[in-house]
């Protein structure tokens, strides 16, 4: 566990560093994950929004609030006629998500460039599969849209037995 610990911090790095540094005008972290979130499930609640995450509702009303003076997000009325407004994303929120992810894919694919392409598909499998065992652990499901472009939330998975007992999760981000 070391090693895995270790190397995921070094991922989140590189990550972290690339972002804000080469382009101010890109989304932050909060913004670009709260984009994709609505993106793929369709408009959100703060609530929603909160609960997806495992968040304050007053800390994603502050995010919101941001997405909303920046033009990247407008509250809309609920379109399955509840009564709470729901977040969307603008046309502006759109292009620039759509900019942000071309960024990060053209970087992932300067990093995995000598690699083959199973190899490619191979890391994709088990991110998956760590991130759907996180999600499992903390009960909170990212949905995945399917390959035909529809929307979609992924079934949770089903929890497997382990021989060791798994340690308490941690709430906090």
């Amino acid at each position: 566990m070391e090693k895995l610990e270790r190397e995921l911090m070094l991922l989140s790095r590189h990550q972290v560093l690339g972002r804000r540094e080469r382009d101010p005008e890109r989304l932050e972290r909060s913004a670009y994950l709260l984009l994709s979130r609505i993106e793929t499930q369709g408009p959100m609640s703060i609530g929603q929004l909160a609960d997806a995450f495992g968040l304050d509702t007053s800390t994603v009303n502050r995010q919101t609030a941001a997405l909303l003076r920046c033009g990247l997000a407008e509250r809309v009325a609920d379109p399955d006629g509840g009564m709470a407004r729901k977040l969307r994303i603008t046309v502006e929120g759109g292009r620039r998500l759509a900019g942000d992810r071309e960024v990060n894919r053209s970087c992932l694919a300067r990093v995995v460039a000598g690699w083959s392409p199973e190899e490619v598909r191979e890391l994709e499998d088990v991110l998956v599969r760590l991130n759907r065992s996180a999600e499992a652990l903390e009960g909170r499901y990212w949905p995945r849209t399917e390959e035909d472009g529809a929307r979609a939330v992924c079934p949770p998975p089903v929890p497997q037995e382990s021989a060791t007992p798994a340690p308490a999760a941690d709430s906090r981000i």
